[in-house]
């Protein structure tokens, strides 16, 4: 019913290969899961081709007022000229905020509000 097969692959681990009754894999999996997490190792999930499962949080980055203010620019499909134009200031400001090389002020986060039809307390 159980085969285990236990091959040397370096000095320092070895290769478990199991073979198990195919209704009972989801139950015997998730056991080795739960006893690899005792142990402290990490378990990554997969689906069910076989690729890591990854959460929202560990693939999309959190926000940044740098990042808001590229997305706003984007959806409102201005470039950095045409948005520095209308809340007046030089283009080269809005890279630098994009790049977060320059804070935004409350006063030129409610300028860019107002220019890109948003909430100014996106960009603070």
């Amino acid at each position: 019913m159980l085969e285990l097969t236990k091959k040397s692959t370096t000095e320092k681990s070895a290769e478990l290969c199991l073979k198990v009754p195919a209704d009972e894999i989801h139950i015997i999996g998730e056991a080795l899961k739960n006893f690899l997490r005792l142990a402290k190792y990490e378990v990554r999930e997969v689906n069910g081709v076989g690729e890591e499962i990854f959460s929202a949080e560990e693939v999309l980055p959190e926000p940044t007022p740098a990042s808001n203010l590229r997305g706003a620019r984007f959806r409102e499909d201005l470039t950095q000229a045409e948005l520095a134009a209308k809340v007046g200031v030089h283009k080269n400001h809005i890279s630098d905020m994009e790049r977060e090389v320059r804070t935004i002020s409350i006063d030129m986060a409610k300028r860019l509000g107002k220019a890109l039809n948003t909430s100014y307390k996106r960009f603070l």
